[in-house]
């Protein structure tokens, strides 16, 4: 396995479980004792994963919270987000929800539309909007335990089937030069077939996101049609979605942000 593969293969595991020992990295990848820790060593040099005795973790600033936890938190701005991208959409419209907390919100918004041609790679999204003449279509593969979401080779397969007119998004941090970021790679990987299969994208995004720094890039502001908040942002960052072209909606205001 090459240097790079065996990278991403670590990053990945630390994705999915938090921490690895060193032994529990030479079973997965089926090297060298000695090429692990030099592999940690230069993830940990790049401020990708931290060092622990015997081991390797996430770094405290890139691991997110849990399922649970986001759907809680700011759970009120989440739905006037929600609100704000189901007035966009129409009976009869196609879309695609990628999974997270604020995308099922979405969903629940949209409980009340008719007809819609639904692509999902989650669980709970698919489940809500059964019904109402809707058609759903759900990914394939493993679903994750703590989110209801699939990943991976066969969900990125199955949503490129797929042309639909909005594309639901969701983003771990937005920031003036990074643009749209994310937590994990495995979830960037599917964001990216996603944005590639929509006629409009809508980002769907709350205010604390603006003060965060995710490590995966998702997307430039470019690749975007629409940015729906619940608080102004910064000056720079209303400047940089204007260069861009993106429409800026603050939810509750009624208007399009200036």
């Amino acid at each position: 396995m090459h240097k790079a593969a065996r990278h991403k293969a670590i990053l990945s595991l630390l994705e999915t479980h938090g921490s690895c020992s060193v032994a529990e990295l030479v079973d997965s990848l089926g090297v060298s004792d000695e090429t692990v820790r030099r592999d940690i060593k230069t993830l940990a040099n790049r401020d990708l994963i931290e060092r622990v005795r015997g081991g390797a973790m996430l770094p405290a600033f890139v691991r997110e919270p849990g399922f649970q936890q986001r759907m809680t938190s700011n759970a009120r701005e989440k739905r006037a987000i929600a609100r704000e991208a189901a007035a966009l959409i129409e009976n009869g419209d196609s879309v695609l929800l990628e999974n997270g907390s604020t995308s099922l919100y979405v969903a629940r918004a949209l409980r009340g539309h008719r007809d819609l041609f639904v692509v999902t790679n989650g669980l709970d999204i698919a489940r809500t909007l059964l019904g109402n003449g809707n058609r759903v279509h759900m990914a394939c593969g493993e679903v994750r335990a703590d989110d209801g979401a699939v990943l991976g080779a066969s969900a990125i397969e199955f949503v490129s089937r797929f042309r639909v007119r909005y594309a639901v998004i969701t983003a771990g941090s937005v920031h003036v030069d990074g643009g749209l970021m994310n937590y994990y790679y495995d979830e960037t990987e599917f964001s990216h077939a996603a944005l590639g299969q929509a006629l409009h994208v809508i980002a769907v995004t709350d205010h604390t996101k603006f003060r965060t720094q995710a490590p995966v890039r998702l997307c430039e502001f470019e690749r975007i049609g629409t940015l729906i908040t619940d608080r102004q942002p910064s000056e720079p960052l209303v400047e940089r979605l204007r260069d861009a072209e993106v429409r800026l909606l603050v939810a509750g205001t009624g208007s399009a942000g200036e």
